[in-house]
């Protein structure tokens, strides 16, 4: 990583800003112009360094999300994660050592809005989606410096 990119991530992988314009408050902050900060983090978007940029939400505190699992075959595991992924709703995906092998967080406006994403996943790929709901609450931080 560059030296630009190391501070951008550093910074923010906490503390998005919640403004109309927050790629212009991060490059404010950090010196840069708002073009090299958007430029660089869809680089790094599309380097598959990053997976998403934006703001967390803690889980069930605006619209409805949950915890999503799939018995996946071996040879169609690639096919149906970027299935799964191609709906904006799906903020990620991961590949689970369990028959339940594909996992992935989505949300949406409300309850019926998730289901309906769960309903066209299944249709979609001819698999079930098991639901995991959220029954409590822990904080991980996943960040790290870099």
């Amino acid at each position: 990583m560059t030296e630009i990119e190391r501070r951008i991530v550093n910074r923010y992988q906490r503390g998005f800003p919640y403004e109309p314009r927050p790629f212009k408050a991060m490059a404010d902050a950090l010196g840069l112009t708002e073009e090299l900060v958007l430029n660089t983090l869809a680089d790094l978007r599309e380097r598959r360094i990053l997976s998403r940029v934006g703001a967390v939400i803690a889980p069930n505190t605006v619209g409805a999300s949950t915890l999503a699992a799939m018995s996946v075959p071996q040879a169609m595991l690639d096919q149906v994660a970027a299935q799964v992924s191609a709906h904006p709703e799906v903020n990620h995906n991961y590949e689970r050592e369990h028959h339940l092998n594909l996992w992935f967080v989505l949300a949406a406006d409300d309850r019926d809005a998730v289901l309906e994403v769960i309903r066209k996943i299944e249709a979609e790929t001819g698999l079930e989606v098991v639901e995991l709901p959220l029954e409590e609450s822990y904080h991980i931080d996943l960040g790290f410096r870099v």
